[in-house]
């Protein structure tokens, strides 16, 4: 599928290089989509750093020679989403070649379970890699006087917006509480906008599922005083048990200004693709992101971005993998052991 470049954003970043010597140096060039979410979360640049890892513009210098280390002729961009939920839809639908979305929601998505049951599954979904994990953040003014869960009933809370992953996990947060939207004055805002709202007052709270530090929270506690949410004890273990995705988080003091080490769930950050693009493209585009001169760019280019990782690439995967990707893996010597049947 090929697009004109003004259809997309284009990110920029650094390009290191690595040599190809196969097929796709002679084609033409090639726009891939890479689906994020809102600008003032951790997808955005993340999704920028692939995009850079894996571009190889035409006429860039070969790889041994400082140049280029993406795939020959392609041209990959970040693009703004409304995040995973909406991501894994328009995989789905052929609107977005690849994305990044949650584990959970890959998963339930996938299988059509949890708030995906009693839908089409969506078969379309497979995996390159598990990225980084994302940390379940709900961020209260201060003032408010939010100690637990049971105290947003009646405050003015946003869920994150629809399409959102963060919202889904939102949900089951409250669930586990025994808590709804019905309980306090829920709006489902981006997380920008709800904390613009919440700096002027206007919000007690918002949810937001993100690696740490996320640079709008990070942004806030400088200017007020804030607090994140405890999510501990036994509403965590049922959900633990229930959803084994979940994994037990700390974000730690130093994390944010005047924050002290608050226990959180979290959830796998993952780079999905369309199941239906070519193999060759996709072994080609997993081989550049994790070839060895990127690692500089992973490590200057964002905090969450130094944890991505050869060694917990296959965890928790929410779909299986493209066969290209499993390729790639096969061919450095990783044991492939698929969690789920393709049934299609």
């Amino acid at each position: 599928m090929f697009f004109s470049r003004r259809q997309f954003l284009i990110s920029g970043g650094l390009l290191c290089a690595l040599p190809w010597t196969n097929a796709a140096s002679s084609q033409e060039t090639r726009i891939l989509r890479i689906g994020t979410a809102s600008t003032a979360g951790i997808y955005f640049p993340i999704g920028g750093l692939i995009a850079s890892a894996i571009s190889s513009p035409p006429g860039s210098r070969e790889c041994e020679r400082g140049g280029s280390c993406g795939v020959p002729n392609l041209i990959a961009t970040a693009q703004s989403t409304e995040g995973s939920a909406s991501n894994v839809e328009a995989i789905e639908q052929g609107n977005l070649e690849t994305a990044l979305a949650q584990a959970d929601v890959a998963f339930w998505a996938y299988h059509a379970e949890g708030p995906y049951e009693g839908r089409e599954p969506l078969r379309n979904l497979r995996t390159i890699a598990n990225l980084y994990p994302e940390v379940i953040q709900v961020v209260t003014r201060e003032e408010a006087k939010i100690e637990s869960p049971h105290d947003l009933k009646g405050k003015r809370i946003s869920l994150d917006q629809q399409g959102s992953g963060s919202l889904v996990d939102a949900l089951l947060i409250l669930e586990a509480w025994g808590l709804s939207p019905d309980d306090f004055e829920a709006s489902y805002l981006a997380p920008n906008v709800a904390a613009s709202q919440l700096r002027k007052g206007e919000l007690d709270g918002f949810f937001m599922v993100a690696g740490t530090p996320t640079p709008a929270i990070s942004d806030l506690a400088e200017e007020i005083p804030i607090r994140l949410l405890r999510l501990e004890g036994e509403p965590v273990e049922r959900l633990r048990n229930r959803y084994p995705f979940f994994s037990v988080a700390e974000v730690m003091e130093e994390t944010y200004e005047g924050i002290p080490n608050t226990p959180s769930l979290s959830v796998g950050a993952q780079w999905l693709v369309d199941a239906r693009l070519e193999e060759q493209l996709v072994f080609q585009m997993t081989q550049a992101f994790w070839h060895p001169r990127h690692r500089q760019l992973f490590e200057e280019g964002h905090p969450q971005a130094r944890r991505i990782s050869l060694d917990t690439a296959l965890n928790g995967l929410g779909t299986p993998l493209h066969p290209g990707a499993k390729r790639y893996y096969e061919s450095i010597g990783i044991t492939i052991i698929e969690p789920y049947e393709i049934n299609d």
